[in-house]
């Protein structure tokens, strides 16, 4: 597997192999030493699974306290993918990093604790993966507006489907986001 490192500190893009024939294709999604040593740390224990339709965009999501690290693929379809630093005190706190996940490239992107996430579907449909490294915590949910001019993200489209909860959600300025960095 191939391991792009981004411009925030500690999130990473995986390419892993993928061995293909005439009969489609099999590669590794996970593996705990190999991924252990390109940095994606932490025990996984939870998986979910997000089925979506064309222009849903999801997030900015987050646990505090309570954190979650997530690696993150697209089984069907593809996203926009995006984590944004939330550690106040941290170089990078409010920049953010985007990329296409899809059925087709097999990218994954590790989004470890401290930083927000969210996508945006710009194929008919997608089905999104990821694996958490704590479980999610009712009350612990916490999100930031997708359109925060701070942050400043160039989603691929400025409409989206969203949800109550994402439509409400603050400013980072105004969001309680974690401590150091």
């Amino acid at each position: 597997m191939k391991i792009t490192q981004t411009p925030l500190a500690g999130v990473v893009v995986i390419e892993p192999k993928v061995f293909k024939d005439e009969r489609g294709f099999l590669l590794e999604t996970f593996q705990v030493g190999r991924y252990r040593e390109s940095g994606v740390a932490g025990t996984f224990v939870q998986d979910n699974l997000s089925h979506s339709v064309q222009g849903t965009l999801r997030g900015l999501h987050f646990q505090e306290p309570h954190g979650q690290g997530k690696l993150v693929q697209v089984i069907r379809g593809a996203v926009f993918d995006v984590a944004v630093d939330v550690r106040r005190g941290s170089p990078t706190f409010g920049r953010w990093f985007g990329i296409e996940l899809s059925e087709d490239n097999h990218l994954q992107m590790w989004v470890p604790t401290g930083f927000a996430h969210g996508f945006f579907v710009t194929s008919p449909m997608a089905d999104v993966t990821y694996k958490c490294t704590a479980p999610y915590v009712p009350g612990a949910g916490r999100g930031i507006a997708w359109n925060d001019p701070d942050i400043g993200i160039t989603w691929p489209s400025d409409a989206p489907l969203l949800s109550p909860q994402d439509r409400a959600a603050p400013r980072l300025r105004d969001a309680p986001v974690l401590p150091g960095g």
